[in-house]
């Protein structure tokens, strides 16, 4: 879909609305995010080295905050949300420099945690030309976050909960039993995940968003045809009490499924991508923060997670590729050029 037509579909004055209400309380859904947090190091190369092999690249590198909580954190907090983030960070200078980043986004940081018995975590991002990557993470702190740091977060009453899979498996499901009793709708983007992720634990879920890699892992199936994106939303419903299955599918958009009806939606026309790296976080993010605030249309919830992540594709780097509210409507705006 081209940029001007989505632009259309949303609603130029809906943007708008949702840019001003920024500001205010009226349409600012309380978000939690609980998860990881993590100093990233971005390594650019033409392609990434063979086994045994040595290579001299003349790409870049950079160290940058990263994470998919913080990712999800960040860029809900510029779409609109009034975002909280329970984490873990060392007692280090990495864990102090992305505590005052993210109050700078405007995220509440009551509930980050400095943790003294391990390092900051640290994400390798290897990016290839083609923009397409490869990430190894060393935990860390992150693997600390428990049960007890989540449960002191639901003190702040959110509307919603956002979880990943980069921290500790009984924490999260703990999280989501939580948001059930406080009456908070979950949203869970489905990475890292493992074959052996106890889908069947988790309280209730909205939105279960898994990608392409994801959605094999968890189901067998890989998600190649509308018959098989079917059978695996079908999986995935059999295993987790969900609302909505949402396939992150790349380039080919994404897949909606509520049990009954299933709908493709195509993804924005953006060319060639930069940097495929927070694509999905701020997906999730989008979408979570666009249902909240237009009672639970999940159609155009997910079409403006694509327009998202079609802008974040664009641009090189997890937080400098998350738009607000006003650089997504000027990107929409330029129609293709």
């Amino acid at each position: 879909m081209h940029r001007k037509g989505l632009l259309d579909k949303l609603g130029f004055y809906a943007i708008i609305y949702l840019e001003k209400c920024r500001d205010g309380d009226k349409m600012k859904p309380r978000i939690l995010v609980v998860g990881s947090s993590n100093i990233d190091f971005v390594c650019r190369m033409d392609r990434v080295p063979m086994q045994g092999e040595t290579m001299i690249s003349d790409g870049s590198y950079a160290f940058v905050p990263g994470g998919k909580g913080a990712n999800t954190a960040v860029a809900a907090a510029r779409l609109g949300g009034d975002v909280l983030f329970c984490t873990r960070v060392g007692n280090d200078s990495y864990g102090k420099q992305l505590s005052e980043k993210y109050a700078g986004e405007g995220i509440d940081t009551r509930f980050i945690t400095m943790d003294r018995a391990a390092k900051t975590g640290l994400a390798v991002i290897m990016v290839e030309g083609t923009g397409h990557n490869r990430i190894v993470v060393y935990s860390g702190a992150n693997m600390n976050l428990s049960r007890e740091d989540a449960e002191e977060a639901f003190t702040s009453y959110p509307d919603a909960l956002l979880l990943q899979l980069e921290t500790d498996t009984d924490t999260v499901v703990a999280a989501t039993h939580m948001a059930k009793a406080k009456g908070a709708k979950v949203f869970l983007d489905a990475g890292p995940a493992t074959r052996e992720f106890p889908l069947e634990q988790l309280g209730p879920l909205e939105v279960l968003s898994p990608n392409e890699t994801e959605t094999e892992i968890l189901t067998g199936i890989k998600p190649n045809s509308a018959a098989n994106c079917l059978r695996a939303c079908v999986e995935l419903m059999n295993r987790a009490f969900c609302k909505y299955v949402v396939l992150k599918l790349g380039d080919r958009g994404c897949y909606v499924y509520d049990g009954t009806h299933c709908h493709h939606l195509a993804p924005l026309d953006i060319g060639e991508p930069v940097d495929t790296t927070a694509a999905g976080d701020a997906f999730t993010a989008a979408l979570a923060v666009r249902y909240m605030q237009n009672g639970g249309d999940i159609l155009d919830a997910c079409e403006f997670a694509n327009a998202v992540g079609g802008y974040v594709v664009t641009k090189a780097g997890a937080f400098p590729s998350l738009p607000t509210l006003s650089e997504l409507r000027a990107f929409l705006e330029k129609d293709g050029e």
